[in-house]
């Protein structure tokens, strides 16, 4: 069957990327020299990691500054890296600092939908676009950037994350999208779990904080026209279908163009989540694409979000139509 904005030799008619959400505002690439701030939204940060990953962002040539609470603990929560309103003191401090060009994330656990309605997002709108990244519990952030600001964001390594430390494929994706987004326009990898072409602006995140998000002042209303990039991990089989089925149930679904599927890491044999995904997914109707390499993962790749683009499930790629970053 033809799809609305396809042709039948498999082009488009419609020159707009989607029928549903729109593309947003891309930040400024970075250049040698930049200033970077690593803040902490979510959980506490260990401090040996920290410091190994700021090495690697200066041997980057970037010029990275520590947020002053990155490093506390919660008094009584464990899970949580310091007090909420320090949290996201920090990262509305450093997202307003004229002379930091990025903001990145040390690393997820638990803890940003506790800080979030904390921030001042007229100021930081007012700050103008700059780029941002991280994910896991960082996709609340994702969801809130692009509502709250419009900005596209990268859903990719986090400072203080063993995968960014210890894996080449994680550090020079990354640093591509950062420098040279041109380069990294097209991600190849996985294979079609429901096969075809779609054509939408990508979004998503942690499967988990996405439904979690459902009915928040920061939440999209729905997914259509969209793209949608998910993954979790240590979620069984039937926490992944709950998970699907109330993002169905509540009509956020509707109308979503396509679907990449990333990591499961601990998520009980890939089979049993794969028959979830069919099952869930299936009957859609959409190009679904399987084990798409990013999430976590050891050698994520960085997936921005907010960019209009071409999933092509068969071929296993997704291709943006315009680079990462300006």
């Amino acid at each position: 069957m033809r799809r609305e904005g396809e042709t039948i030799d498999g082009g488009w008619d419609d020159p707009a990327p989607t029928r549903g959400l729109a593309p947003l505002t891309r930040p400024q690439r970075l250049a040698p020299g930049a200033r970077v701030a690593v803040v902490a939204p979510s959980g506490p940060v260990p401090e040996d990691r920290l410091q190994a990953g700021l090495d690697i962002l200066r041997g980057w040539d970037l010029d990275p500054v520590v947020a002053p609470h990155v490093l506390d603990g919660h008094p009584t929560l464990g899970y949580l890296g310091g007090d909420d309103r320090d949290r996201a003191a920090d990262l509305q401090a450093a997202w307003c600092d004229p002379s930091v060009s990025a903001v990145l994330c040390a690393r997820g656990g638990y803890g940003v939908q506790r800080m979030v309605d904390l921030l001042d997002w007229d100021a930081m709108r007012a700050a103008g676009p700059k780029v941002f990244v991280g994910y896991s519990d960082i996709t609340a952030l994702h969801e809130a950037f692009a509502t709250r600001l419009g900005l596209v964001t990268l859903h990719g390594p986090m400072t203080a994350t063993a995968d960014f430390l210890k894996n080449a494929r994680a550090q020079e994706h990354l640093k591509a999208t950062l420098f040279a987004p041109e380069t990294v326009q097209t991600l190849r990898g996985g294979r079609a779990l429901v096969p075809g072409r779609a054509r939408g602006v990508t979004l998503g995140g942690c499967l988990a904080l996405l439904a979690a998000d459902l009915g928040t002042p920061h939440a999209r209303t729905s997914a259509r026209g969209g793209l949608l990039c998910i993954e979790d991990i240590d979620e069984e089989d039937y926490r992944i279908d709950r998970l699907l089925t109330q993002l169905l149930r509540s009509g956020w679904l509707d109308g979503v163009a396509g679907v990449l599927l990333g990591s499961w890491e601990e998520c009980g044999p890939y089979e049993q989540i794969r028959a979830v995904f069919t099952d869930r997914l299936g009957p859609l109707g959409i190009p679904v694409l399987e084990d798409a390499g990013f999430g976590h993962c050891d050698g994520a790749l960085t997936i921005p979000l907010g960019v209009p683009a071409v999933l092509d499930a068969e071929a296993g790629e997704l291709r943006l139509e315009v680079p990462a970053l300006r």
